[in-house]
């Protein structure tokens, strides 16, 4: 699918005309690909790696444009279970046309970074500000999954909340590699700003750009960190809550055990001292001792504290 866009009174706008700057290819098919190869001297390469989640971000200079591959977080999805997955953003520079490829729709140009634009490379840096902008607001959101999942975990014996803990461990690990993997771009980017065209101001935003990076890395840095201490010290504690439940249930097992050998016992069929003399006061007899032996367990219990 294309979507046509052109910079009017410093917004995007959504536009027909064929001759648009700014171009956003989402999940191009062979036509739109062939176009983008043949026409616009696209590597097909660098064109398959815009599409492609596992590729790394870099900076690629071809004749005739330049050729940027981002990351970005993905849209998440209740089936995802847990598991944020990165996405990439092919953004393909020429003197006077900027062309975005991404696999979804997941890239939007709304909000307050998009308010005045006065360049094509303006806006392509604010395109990678609102890509890490995105990581930080994901990254709020793990931080609220574990403390969510860390009070499931200390009131239960199940795994399951266990294992999502495990899989939003393996995501911060992801987001951390792409996040490096922005650093570098960014850095080439400040490296080749005069080949770019960047103006003062624009080296001045790709500065803060590199800031904001930073920050987004050392805040996912830390939420790994907390979340794989988190994991290993909730294991011990549904260790422990397992624990807990077998020794009660042993308990229970032990105060049923005795009143039944009491039954067991008065149930055989042989001269009991009770058996004969008692009559029907032997039938409250053995109730009795059966209640008592019970109670004994429970005392003991709540003298022992266990």
């Amino acid at each position: 699918m294309l979507r046509r866009l052109e910079i009017l009174d410093r917004r995007l706008s959504e536009t027909d005309a064929e001759d648009a700057r700014i171009l956003l290819y989402i999940a191009p098919d062979e036509a739109e690909r062939k176009h983008l190869t043949e026409d616009l001297g696209i590597d097909p390469h660098t064109l398959a790696s815009a599409s492609d989640p596992d590729e790394l971000g870099r900076v690629e200079f071809e004749p005739g444009h330049a050729a940027i591959i981002f990351k970005r977080p993905k849209q998440y999805c209740a089936d995802d279970n847990f598991f944020f997955k990165i996405s990439s953003v092919g953004i393909f520079l020429f003197r006077e046309r900027l062309v975005f490829v991404v696999a979804e729709d997941n890239l939007r140009f709304e909000g307050k970074h998009f308010q005045q634009i006065n360049s094509l490379e303006e806006l392509l840096l604010k395109v990678l500000f609102r890509c890490i902008w995105h990581f930080e607001e994901h990254l709020k959101v793990f931080n609220m999954i574990a403390e969510e999942l860390e009070h499931k975990v200390n009131l239960s014996m199940e795994n399951k909340h266990l294992l999502h803990m495990f899989t939003l461990e393996k995501s911060l690990v992801y987001y951390l590699n792409a996040i490096s993997s922005n650093g570098r771009v960014i850095d080439k980017l400040k490296a080749t700003a005069a080949r770019l065209r960047f103006t003062a101001e624009d080296v001045e935003f790709l500065d803060d750009i590199t800031i904001e990076n930073s920050q987004c890395h050392e805040m996912a840095t830390t939420y790994s960190h907390v979340l794989a201490s988190l994991v290993g010290a909730r294991v011990s504690v549904v260790s422990n809550n397992l624990n807990v439940l077998m020794k009660r249930l042993m308990i229970v097992t032990i105060g049923l055990m005795l009143p039944t050998a009491v039954f067991s016992i008065f149930g055989m069929n042989v001269k009991l001292p009770i058996s004969e003399d008692s009559g029907a006061l032997g039938f409250w007899i053995i109730i009795v001792v059966a209640i008592l032996s019970s109670a004994a367990v429970f005392m003991m219990y709540r003298w022992k504290k266990l």
